[in-house]
């Protein structure tokens, strides 16, 4: 019997009780253009470093930190997004930016406003991460928050000011910021119901003229003048994103197999722990 035991506790998923984080938007409507070959047949997000695409890890890992909703915006080869929805259980839903081509990733995010009516986790699709990068939003006592790690040395940077540890401003320029930058996005945020919707109209009224917007430049950098968004920084996070071919080599050879191995040892010890409460059995 299991009525006494928390499975959250053990797995340590549980969420701040005041501000519960059910839904996760993931923006997948990229061409991903700069992967030459790879992305010619397949979206972006369908690469595959394991046995899983980095979009369906990125899946499993918001399961596994109690995400019960996963709204995903498709774009480029929307077709190929469907499978997911069958294959995990309805807690996948799809929507589909028409203007993909010609748009940036606040549009794609405007796209998924009729699904989204919670407070929510932000992510990119191209990214590779370690599951710390999740529970670090989801426990953080902020409304609103942008993930920041550690200096990469990469060339594709952008670099996140601060200002008494809440966003100031992003820039891939860090000569042109002040003193409190501390590290780089991440492309992982908590965004509260109320953000969003402070957002939407703003972004409408831009995109009577453009809808080459980005969430963060253009989203988030201006709703962080009224709405204070924090900014933790995690140093030693490991993660990195997949624009071209360098990022895609570095993410096989460095980052996923590190990431492979703390998922692996998080695993080991879960399934310890339940073993030792008569959860599994020893031959499990």
């Amino acid at each position: 019997m299991t009525d006494s035991l928390s499975f959250d506790a053990i797995l340590k998923t549980d969420k701040p009780p005041s501000f519960p984080i059910r839904s996760a938007v993931i923006l997948a409507a990229g061409m991903g253009a700069r992967l030459k070959g790879r992305t010619k047949f397949t979206p972006k997000s369908f690469v595959r470093l394991g046995d899983k695409t980095i979009l369906e890890e990125s899946i499993l890992r918001l399961l596994d930190v109690g995400i019960q909703r996963i709204v995903i915006v498709t774009g480029y080869l929307s077709e190929q997004f469907e499978p997911l929805k069958a294959r995990y259980g309805g807690k996948v839903e799809l929507v589909h930016n028409p203007h993909f081509a010609d748009s940036g990733t606040l549009y794609s995010l405007s796209c998924a406003r009729e699904l989204v009516e919670e407070s929510f986790l932000l992510l990119e699709a191209d990214l590779v991460y370690e599951r710390r990068a999740l529970t670090t939003c989801l426990e953080h006592p902020s409304d609103n928050v942008l993930l920041v790690a550690g200096f990469s040395n990469t060339s594709d940077e952008y670099f996140v000011e601060s200002r008494n540890g809440d966003l100031l401003t992003i820039s891939r320029n860090r000569e042109s910021l002040g003193a409190e930058v501390r590290g780089e996005m991440v492309g992982i945020c908590k965004i509260s119901y109320s953000l969003f919707s402070q957002m939407l109209p703003t972004s409408d009224y831009r995109f009577q003229t453009t809808r080459h917007l980005g969430y963060e430049m253009d989203g988030l950098i201006s709703a962080a003048r009224d709405m204070p968004i924090s900014c933790p920084v995690v140093d030693d996070l490991v993660w990195c994103e997949i624009d071209d071919e360098t990022q895609y080599a570095h993410a096989r050879d460095n980052i996923y197999p590190v990431v492979s191995i703390l998922d692996s040892e998080r695993e080991l010890r879960v399934s310890a722990i339940l073993k030792t409460r008569g959860v599994l059995g020893v031959n499990n």
